[in-house]
């Protein structure tokens, strides 16, 4: 069995089942709301509409798959949407937009060891601290949100700390902790205007074992935009490319590896250049 987790976000619980079967680890219902329109509002983001309602069903729909909760950021409610998660089955807390390690401590205290706990480092404070955070008592896991952070430090490109070496450094970081961490999204083998296969290399070269699959991951044929719920054949095709591309990263060589993170360095400052171009052309 693959060491790679790839993570669908759904609340469908006919979606999760399928993606389980064909080797999704995690299945995450994503509370997310407060203050996430705002951040995002000019860029083309997705922001859930999942409830608490939906958490009963996805649990009941997985056998081995874990289902993860990503909550709202602290606030006044998060205890009683920590509790109501939990009791509708989580087997694990994602925490959004935190800053301080008190927060990391406030949340682990009303989880209170009762499920899993992973913070979702995704602002500039939160990345300062990251070793901190993954090293807390309360934490099992770590994950690097690179859509927000690469926002938070002002980054033009959410891939762009792959290629400044700022995911190398923290990575480095999250290995000498000894936890499990995970960073980013990534489209289906082959797609994305980074592709997908240089991504998931580097995730193996660094030690990441964790991975958010796009929106659309699942979708019927490439000009679809949407999920199609319980696509078994696709779903399946899709992840086992995934999961192959890895454990076969895992055992390439020095120079293969080193091939590959030029390459993908390479691309990313190309991206980047292009984006800054047509910035300025617009100003």
């Amino acid at each position: 069995m693959s060491k790679f987790c790839p993570v669908l976000i759904t609340a469908d619980p006919d979606l999760a089942r399928s993606a389980e079967l064909c080797g999704v680890g995690r299945i995450m219902v994503d509370l997310e709301r407060n203050g996430k329109f705002e951040r995002q509002k000019f860029r083309d983001t997705w922001i859930s509409k999942h409830i608490l309602d939906d958490i009963g069903p996805v649990a009941g729909a997985l056998q081995q798959a874990e289902l993860m909760v990503r909550i709202n950021p602290l606030f006044d409610g998060s205890a009683a949407e920590i509790d109501s998660a939990i009791e509708r089955g989580a087997g694990a807390i994602m925490l959004p937009m935190f800053r301080r390690l008190e927060e990391i401590e406030q949340i682990g205290a009303m989880i209170a060891g009762r499920c899993r706990f992973i913070p979702l480092v995704e602002t500039a404070d939160a990345f300062e601290i990251l070793e901190r955070v993954a090293a807390h008592q309360a934490v099992d896991e770590t994950f690097i949100g690179l859509n927000d952070l690469h926002i938070s430090l002002g980054l033009d490109f959410m891939f762009e700390p792959l290629a400044n070496g700022m995911l190398e450094s923290a990575c480095a970081a999250l290995r000498r902790v000894g936890k499990p961490f995970g960073f980013g999204g990534i489209a289906r083998i082959g797609e994305g205007d980074l592709p997908a296969e240089f991504i998931v290399r580097e995730h193996a070269r660094l030690g990441s074992t964790r991975v958010n699959l796009s929106r659309t991951f699942a979708r019927q044929s490439s000009s679809d935009s949407v999920l199609a719920t319980g696509n078994f054949d696709v779903m399946q095709r899709e992840v086992g490319k995934l999961l192959d591309l890895y454990d076969a990263a895992l055992e390439a060589g020095d120079e293969q590896k080193a091939a590959n993170t030029s390459e993908l360095r390479s691309r990313i400052e190309t991206i980047v250049a292009q984006i800054r171009k047509r910035r300025e052309s617009a100003a």
